[in-house]
């Protein structure tokens, strides 16, 4: 597999991203399954992102049968990091690092990720500035 640039995938095509990176391949009934469960979708929706994320190149498909198993052509976590990368590249600049607090008050973090992330800021303490400058219009004007 392989990060592709720009994975542009609706919330409900993550959803089966998801599970299809949980599983490593997965069946479009296992599919349609697990989908009916877990958000309640109808075997038509689920093979309507599948068809979806096929055009998009993050999943292929190969028939065993009469069945059709999927597997996911992109990484999990390069996905998820370009997704996330794109989205704080919609944010004032100015306000990221108050972003990030707000969201870690509210995720559910392992101590192991806590570590990690104090182990990333105190590298990053070294060399921030004492502000960031805002972005959103050009010529240095203030949000």
């Amino acid at each position: 597999m392989e990060a592709q640039t720009q994975l542009e995938i609706s919330d409900a095509e993550w959803e089966v991203m998801r599970v299809t990176w949980t599983l490593g391949s997965v069946t479009s009934s296992q599919m349609a399954e697990i989908m009916a469960e877990k958000m309640g979708w109808k075997t038509a929706t689920v093979k309507t992102l599948l068809g979806r994320l096929i055009k998009k190149g993050a999943l292929r498909a190969e028939k065993n049968g009469r069945a059709f198993t999927y597997y996911p052509t992109v990484d999990e976590q390069p996905s998820m990091d370009e997704a996330v990368t794109t989205l704080f590249g919609h944010l004032c600049q100015m306000r990221v690092g108050q972003t990030l607090t707000d969201l870690i008050e509210k995720l559910e973090l392992s101590q192991h990720d806590i570590e990690n992330l104090q182990t990333v800021l105190a590298e990053k303490a070294k060399t921030a500035p004492a502000t960031v400058d805002c972005d959103c219009l050009p010529g240095g004007v203030k949000c």
